[in-house]
């Protein structure tokens, strides 16, 4: 049985190791924490780690992905626009979902309900956000960047606090003051992912 190859590397981020899957195309096929994000510890562990089913091979920034994304998090706004990604599953509805994520300005937030109506299904608001929590490629598909219709954090596969950040950080480095923002509290809320 010929196994696949994919790429792994690791990011030191300012909060936390973020793991990268890319293709032998150059797509990235996931990313996300390698520390409390169970999704990305059972792909790297369980299903791609499986004998047989995947080669994961550790290689140093596989297709300029890993610069693009040390590159994002010391505030470089455009680094991870237009980075190839592939999809190894979802259904239909998840793939709308996920690239409509794609399309939500760096600093900028939205929230389940306007997402839902952006692919025209706006009475799908939950679905939305179990498809938004389903997410196998975090920070580049920003499912980070989906808040509660009230400018509450509602959860993230890799922690609030980490969520918190990321919108901080982007805000930060595209100059959006916060009191122009949805507020956004720091206390943990329940989580979608």
């Amino acid at each position: 049985m010929n196994s696949r190859v994919l790429h792994v590397d690791h990011v030191e981020t300012p909060v936390g190791e973020l793991a990268l899957v890319v293709d032998p195309e150059g797509r990235l096929c996931a990313a996300g924490w390698t520390d409390g994000h169970s999704r990305m510890q059972r792909l790297l562990r369980d299903d791609w780690g499986r004998e047989g089913a995947v080669s994961l091979v550790p290689t140093s920034n596989p297709a300029g992905i890993s610069g693009a994304l040390r590159a994002y998090f010391v505030g470089d706004r455009g680094a991870i626009d237009g980075l190839p990604v592939a999809f190894e599953a979802g259904t239909e509805f998840q793939l709308r979902v996920w690239r409509a994520l794609r399309e939500i300005p760096y600093g900028e937030t939205c929230s389940y309900g306007e997402l839902a109506r952006r692919i025209g299904n706006p009475a799908a608001v939950r679905a939305v956000g179990l498809a938004n929590g389903a997410n196998p490629i975090g920070i580049v598909v920003p499912c980070h960047r989906v808040i509660g219709a009230d400018g509450s954090l509602t959860g993230y596969g890799g922690g609030v606090k980490r969520k918190q950040w990321l919108l901080d950080h982007e805000r930060r480095a595209s100059g959006v003051r916060a009191g122009h923002s949805p507020a956004v509290p720091t206390e943990k809320l329940p989580s979608l992912r």
